[in-house]
């Protein structure tokens, strides 16, 4: 009788509800802090008006709130149906799906936001690394290293090909020029920043980290269906 493995479920299951609870305790201290912002966008967001929400940073942030029951019913369907049909790892794959989408779309949406003159001021460009670190600030470095962090988190928990921090660096960096691209070709009037690329890509990699235990490994994609061998002509 194997007697090894039960001593170690009770820690792991503690360890387990303790990183539960402190996540929870870290989002409600969020919202606590951001409640008064959020609640003055409510009554803009509520009746549907496009100025005032979707185009400001607390109507963006609201809208997410709003769109997390949403989000997580989704999960649940995606879920339930890849049970159904046998799928290994249903509820990570659906988790990691909704989540890239849910928590980075959002934040693209506001790195896209326009500045005073959009259209008139000329496009600006910054290649100098690490010149405007000092400009952006905590807020701004804290903003800039959470607009991919989502899908450094959830990317490699959803394909194996990703699971490795230089391919998570590769992707955010990339995502992130084609950000910077965005803003300069659509004429935002905002500064498309070398520094931005490097924040971004590095919360993404901050992130994939943090998610390293639940990575996809190439073990659990489903082998390709093993194809017919062709009779030999008698």
């Amino acid at each position: 009788m194997n007697h090894s493995a039960s001593p170690s479920s009770p820690p792991r299951r503690a360890r387990g509800i303790v990183s539960l609870g402190l996540v929870l305790l870290g989002l409600a201290s969020a919202l606590f802090a951001v409640r008064r912002p959020l609640t003055m966008s409510a009554p803009v967001c509520m009746a549907g008006r496009w100025h005032g929400c979707f185009d400001t940073f607390n109507g963006v942030v609201l809208m997410t709130l709003v769109a997390l029951p949403p989000a997580a019913l989704v999960v649940w369907a995606l879920a339930r149906r890849r049970r159904a049909a046998g799928v290994a790892s249903a509820w990570r794959m659906s988790l990691a799906e909704v989540g890239m989408v849910h928590g980075t779309v959002p934040f693209v949406w506001m790195t896209m936001m326009p500045g005073a003159e959009p259209g008139i001021a000329p496009a600006r460009v910054s290649l100098v690394p690490l010149r405007d670190l000092v400009t952006m600030g905590p807020l701004g470095i804290g903003g800039n290293l959470l607009v991919l962090a989502a899908l450094g988190f959830f990317a490699p928990m959803r394909f194996a090909v990703l699971a490795s921090v230089p391919r998570i660096l590769a992707l955010g960096a990339g995502c992130s020029v084609l950000v910077e691209a965005a803003q300069y070709v659509l004429r935002l009037d905002r500064v498309s920043s070398v520094d931005d690329v490097l924040v971004n890509a590095t919360g993404a990699v901050l992130a994939a980290l943090a998610s390293r235990r639940w990575w996809r490994t190439a073990a659990e994609v489903p082998p390709d269906l093993p194809r017919p061998v062709p009779a030999a002509a008698g």
